[in-house]
């Protein structure tokens, strides 16, 4: 293990904006439990404009975080931000609501701290903050190879990431699904990807979330710039060597098919999803390309290959999704 003084092995980039003082102090205190010591964690807490700024209630933490508040931006300002910010030789993302889970996320710890050369350490979340930790022999692989064979996680708090593979890749602006144009073209950037089961962030999903907003306004949104990250990654299939590119194009079906299914969900209408899918069509991305990335995959185009299997999608999804 080679620990350098002269910088922090982790930066841990947290964005806030209007959330109750206490859930960032949680998620804080998260980081703080680690085993980390001082010099190898940086804490930088990026307040996004809030109404109220919660520097009064961080006092007390002192010089183990970096405040840092900018006008109203979005998150993926926020996230550029700390990012602008970092020094550290890894990086992770928290949301302001959420938290690292201990014993699991040491697993993590440890494979940047004794693999030199591990880019990218892949876990996975829980909503419970008591889980089972299970010791793993995690064998890397390149990104480029993860993702030609799995469905990946598109959230960017899903992994640590050596920060020197960014390079001038960042989240587009002002857009809802940034984590799904950032996560697929970091992964293509990293030659060892370490892909643990961890259950290592605690995700906090919350009701009165943009995300979650049923206003017309906001789900137009919300389509419009999937279907923008989507057109954009598949544009971006073109640039890239013959393995990244089919690494980005499963990617990119994934997205497809997930963008289908929130027109059905969100909308219910036959004739906005006839609308989506002639553009998408014009793009070169309907049909769904004929592949065998999951058995959900291959149902999911079989069914929207014609309009009888459309509309069966159309009346049951909602019923099913509301059933649940």
């Amino acid at each position: 293990m080679n620990i350098r003084e002269d910088k922090p092995l982790v930066s841990f980039i947290i964005t806030y904006y209007n959330l109750p003082v206490q859930m960032l102090q949680e998620c804080i205190d998260s980081i703080l439990a680690l085993s980390l010591r001082p010099f190898e964690r940086e804490i930088i807490v990026i307040d996004d404009g809030s109404d109220q700024s919660p520097i009064n209630d961080l006092m007390k933490y002192g010089d183990d975080i970096i405040y840092v508040r900018q006008k109203n931006g979005g998150l993926s300002m926020a996230r550029n931000k700390g990012l602008d910010v970092a020094t550290g030789e890894y990086i992770q993302f928290v949301d302001a609501d959420d938290q690292l889970i201990q014993a699991p996320y040491e697993q993590c710890l440890d494979i940047i701290r004794y693999q030199q050369e591990a880019d990218m350490v892949l876990f996975d979340f829980s909503s419970n903050l008591h889980v089972e930790t299970h010791l793993e022999n995690v064998q890397p692989v390149s990104g480029s190879d993860y993702m030609r064979n799995n469905n990946i996680h598109g959230t960017a708090w899903g992994y640590i990431f050596r920060l020197s593979i960014l390079g001038k890749l960042r989240f587009t602006p002002a857009i809802y699904h940034e984590d799904e144009e950032f996560t697929p073209q970091l992964l293509l950037r990293a030659e060892k990807v370490y892909p643990t089961h961890a259950k290592a962030y605690y995700y906090v999903k919350r009701d009165n979330s943009i995300t979650s907003s049923k206003t017309t306004t906001d789900t137009e949104k919300r389509i419009n710039d999937r279907e923008g990250v989507i057109i954009r990654l598949h544009e971006l299939c073109d640039k890239l060597p013959h393995q990244d590119r089919a690494a980005l194009e499963r990617r990119v079906a994934q997205l497809t098919m997930d963008y289908i299914y929130q027109i059905i969900i969100e909308t219910h209408s036959g004739e906005v999803l006839s609308e989506r899918l002639s553009r998408l069509y014009d793009k070169g991305l309907f049909p769904l390309p004929k592949a065998n990335y999951s058995k959900k995959y291959v149902w999911f185009r079989r069914m929207t290959n014609s309009s009888v299997g459309r509309t069966i999608l159309l009346h049951s999804l909602p019923l099913l999704r509301k059933e649940r």
